[in-house]
């Protein structure tokens, strides 16, 4: 890396010369499919940037969004489809039907489409519990219900005992995007305030905690939730908002980071202003993890128009999946494509993009 541009000491207001800068193992080089590869990082990036999307092809997949915007006998259609592949498939706040629900609801919701229709697909382990299929499917009903869309088709399948864990569950979904908006990272300028919803790093210490056996002093649950009528209050405020995001896989970092490249703008934000709940906080302390790379399955980053972000943010404050909203940076034009953040003892640091996961099978 030069000497001249080091980016834990560059100031975020100029820019950084990354001309010279090399990556010491090559991400592609690799001949075989690593936990890596799904964990929403930069393995992710790549496998996706270089192997699935020249091979599919279409300006549709080109977009690269958490869902697809398509027009279809004259009106505006979001499409989204996610796998979820969670381990434990019951854990604080949720289970993987709660997320096969909420996931693929929350993706449509980032177009600003209020979710319509789901698909339902189920690749079940044999030797599985009925009992655990059933709190499963009854599990991803109940949400739903309460997500106000419909389950209207499904699959099933069975894997040999021993090539599967359980219970995997794959849902697409459709809804409509209301005239006048167009969330896309491409809108994203400088001088865009910076919004995250609420408290991060709750689905992932959730996850961990019941996984390995954890103690952390409190118990921790899962943000899960459908964000659907969140982003409807936002939109009721003004139709102008540029990008939405729900950081899941690779957390707040990886979707600020996902958002600076496709935008080319870079973006600043405050450390000490991201809210990190007391308890994540402690349990990324001892175990050596950064909150910002922790998946969420409940927030939303938003990048707003400055005129309009005070209205926005006091809108979200009165949701109730809103109320610990914050500002916490801005989109600059300052070093294009990369994030940077502002420490609470004056210095900077780069938040690049992860690699993979720091807990895989996570969503």
């Amino acid at each position: 890396m030069p000497e001249t541009a080091h980016p834990d000491t560059a100031h975020p207001d100029t820019a950084l010369d990354i001309t010279g800068w090399t990556c010491p193992a090559p991400l592609r080089d690799r001949p075989r499919v690593v936990m890596g590869h799904g964990g929403g990082g930069a393995l992710s990036a790549e496998l996706v940037q270089h192997l699935f999307a020249p091979a599919f092809g279409g300006e549709v997949l080109a977009q690269l969004g958490d869902s697809a915007a398509v027009s279809l006998g004259g009106v505006r259609l979001a499409f989204s489809t996610d796998s979820y592949v969670v381990r434990p498939l019951f854990f604080p706040g949720g289970s993987i039907g709660d997320l096969a629900v909420n996931g693929t609801v929350n993706d449509l919701a980032m177009a600003g489409a209020q979710a319509a229709y789901l698909s339902c697909g189920f690749i079940l382990e044999e030797g599985v519990e009925m009992s655990v299929v059933a709190r499963v499917a009854e599990a991803l009903g109940a949400a739903a219900r309460a997500a106000g869309v419909e389950v209207a088709t499904g699959d099933t399948k069975v894997v040999e005992a021993g090539h599967g864990d359980g219970v995997y569950v794959n849902t697409a979904g459709i809804g409509l995007i209301p005239d006048g908006v167009d969330l896309r990272p491409q809108r994203v300028v400088p001088g865009d305030v910076v919004i995250v919803s609420g408290e991060i790093g709750l689905h992932g210490v959730a996850i961990l905690s019941v996984r390995e056996g954890l103690e952390f002093g409190v118990d921790i649950e899962s943000d899960c939730a459908a964000l659907g009528g969140l982003v409807r209050t936002m939109l009721a405020v003004t139709p102008d908002l540029h990008v939405l995001r729900d950081p899941t896989r690779g957390g707040l970092a990886a979707a600020l980071n996902e958002i600076a490249a496709a935008s080319g703008t870079g973006v600043v934000i405050q450390e000490g202003r991201v809210p990190v709940p007391a308890a994540v906080q402690n349990a990324c302390a001892i175990l050596g993890l950064d909150p910002l790379y922790v998946a969420n399955e409940g927030k939303l980053v938003a990048f707003v128009p400055r005129e309009h972000a005070d209205a926005v943010l006091d809108a979200m404050r009165a949701h109730p999946l809103g109320r610990h909203a914050a500002v916490i940076g801005e989109a600059v034009a300052a070093h294009p494509g990369l994030v940077v953040a502002r420490t609470g003892l004056g210095g900077t640091r780069v938040v690049d993009l992860p690699i993979g996961e720091q807990l895989p099978r996570i969503c």
